[in-house]
């Protein structure tokens, strides 16, 4: 085999092909305890199942806790949705994956901050890879 074609073959084989896509947004901004977003507002636990329907969400089973990270401040005739990773033994896969899930499916138990700030979304916070 020559070197072309092996460094070609070496090449291709480490490159990756990553498909990645910005999906629509859910809201124009969202409710934080700080300007970074990193911090868990809250703790909920989950009152019904939810499966995700695209890949901005998370799947949640009832009784599931889950760490809640935003809250999307909803538009005009639209659902509330919330950010948040979930922690349990089902969907063991999915731990410590942020994702949204609608609000209705789950109860605030504890609230870690009472301070929040309010600020814009961007298509980062709707990337799915």
């Amino acid at each position: 085999m020559s070197y072309p074609l092996l460094i070609l073959l070496c090449v291709g084989l480490l490159h990756q092909t990553v498909r990645a896509v910005i999906m629509d947004k859910l809201a124009d901004n969202k409710i934080c305890g700080e300007a970074e977003c990193s911090y868990v507002l809250s703790m909920a636990t989950a009152l019904d199942d939810f499966i995700a329907p695209d890949c901005r969400f998370i799947n949640i089973k009832k009784g599931q806790m889950v760490y809640v990270y935003s809250k999307l401040v909803p538009e005009e005739g639209a659902g509330v949705f919330w950010s948040g990773s979930v922690y349990g033994e089902r969907y063991v896969d999915q731990m410590g994956i942020i994702g949204y899930f609608p609000a209705t499916v789950v109860k605030e138990t504890h609230k870690f901050t009472e301070v929040t700030v309010k600020i814009p979304t961007t298509g980062m916070d709707f990337y799915c890879v």
